[in-house]
């Protein structure tokens, strides 16, 4: 195969046409240099992007003409489609993003990616995610058109070759462009009392030697420094999302992953967190990205050593299900994980899944409660109640499993906040 060419990124974007289909990763696999050169263009009238996550505010996606079709919101995508851009969400969970890559089969495929290495291996640093194989295809197909954006500010990670090379052979790419900017930082939130509280209630379900997987936000970052300080050990990581909280747990020799799965090495598939994060990623053979459909695979989740898996909620409603990605009618975030973990943390009993979320959130200026009697018009359910296991809030714990209905509806009335016990209660009657 030729040589990709090495161009700079306007003259990358210029290779994009008005009438197109382009798809990036997720998150931390976006090209930055690329996305601002498409924005500078005002020449487009049917541009489709596929993505998720965005992790900056582009000039693209308020052009006439292009349209961001996004498997996750974050704040940058509700931004936009409240501003009226044309903006949608396709419903998915992150594993299956690669199928609908695969279906669709755009024209135009990019990713940000480190330097070459000594054998000519791109690597994908910050995400494996679901578009590894389709990168691929892309660029082996001569119909199609896969631009590699080089970044020496990403750092080199590794991946368990042969099988998951984690990285773009040069042979395969169509065109490099290079442009060096410093991957978005994602620091620990300042914790408040209540998670302080929700996460010691979680703390309560992890012994020595259980496997870890833990997302965004201040509960598992305190969850994963309550335990680098504490007494125990032996964990294993077995995590969609690597957060600089498993770092810590890592610098404190917390983590020996025994777990019976990919042993000896920490496994996700893709990672944001700090800058100091990502320097200690640089190189690191104990952590290892695969592809999403690994990583998030229910049969091989199961097969980790006492898997503990926390994961969020905006609001849970009293048989035990769960709206994790809208509120109301409105898209808020996404599916991801969220089921996989929390399936796949289901087949044993000696795994235990921690949905955890405070007991009230302000709307309209307006508290309400998080656990619902009923889920407001247009909500719809992340996660089944059949399939979900332990609730947390600040209030403490719901062990759902083996609970009639009439129970559930007690358990999750109890740890409800005091000022809507009453209330839940009535409705349950």
């Amino acid at each position: 195969m030729p040589e990709p060419r090495t161009l700079s990124v306007s003259e990358a974007a210029a290779l994009v046409r008005p009438v197109d289909v382009l798809a990036l990763p997720l998150g931390p696999g976006q090209p930055a240099g690329l996305l601002n050169a498409l924005g500078d263009r005002d020449d487009y009238q049917d541009l489709k992007v596929s993505t998720a996550l965005l992790t900056g505010f582009y000039g693209l996606f308020t052009r006439p003409g292009v349209e961001l079709r996004s498997g996750f919101f974050g704040p940058v995508e509700r931004a936009l489609h409240d501003a009226g851009h044309r903006v949608h969400f396709v419903p998915a969970d992150f594993r299956r993003f690669g199928r609908i890559a695969e279906a669709t089969r755009p024209r135009v495929m990019a990713t940000g990616v480190a330097p070459p290495d000594a054998d000519g291996n791109l690597s994908l640093s910050l995400h494996a995610g679901a578009t590894v194989d389709e990168l691929r295809r892309c660029g082996r197909d001569p119909e199609r058109l896969l631009i590699a954006e080089v970044n020496r500010k990403l750092p080199y990670t590794l991946g368990l070759p042969p099988e998951h090379l984690h990285a773009i052979p040069l042979a395969e790419v169509d065109v490099l462009v290079e442009h060096d900017h410093d991957p978005i930082a994602l620091p620990d939130p300042e914790p408040t009392d209540v998670d302080r509280a929700i996460a010691e209630h979680a703390r309560a379900f992890i012994h020595d030697g259980c496997t870890l997987q833990t997302g965004i936000g201040a509960v598992p970052s305190l969850m994963a420094q309550l335990l680098a300080d504490g007494p125990g050990g032996d964990y294993g990581v077995h995590s969609e999302m690597f957060t600089t909280g498993l770092m810590h747990l890592h610098k404190a020799d917390k983590i020996t992953n025994r777990k019976g799965l990919f042993d000896g090495v920490s496994i996700c598939t893709f990672a944001m967190g700090t800058k100091e994060l990502y320097e200690w990623l640089d190189g690191q053979e104990l952590v290892r990205f695969l592809p999403v459909d690994v990583v998030n695979s229910p049969a091989l989740i199961a097969q980790n050593r006492a898997l503990v898996s926390l994961n969020g909620a905006l609001t849970v409603d009293l048989t035990g299900q769960v709206a994790a990605d809208t509120v109301g009618g409105s898209q808020y975030s996404g599916i991801g994980g969220h089921e996989d973990f929390v399936a796949g943390a289901g087949e044993r009993l000696e795994d235990r899944s921690l949905v955890c979320l405070p007991s009230t959130a302000s709307a309209g200026g307006k508290r309400i409660s998080r656990i619902a009697a009923n889920f407001e018009p247009g909500t719809t359910v992340t996660t089944p109640r059949h399939q979900v296991d332990v609730v947390i809030t600040e209030y403490g714990s719901a062990e759902l499993l083996g609970l009639t209905v009439e129970e559930r509806c007690a358990a999750l009335t109890a740890i409800a906040h005091p000022d809507f016990r009453s209330e839940l209660a009535a409705a349950v009657r």
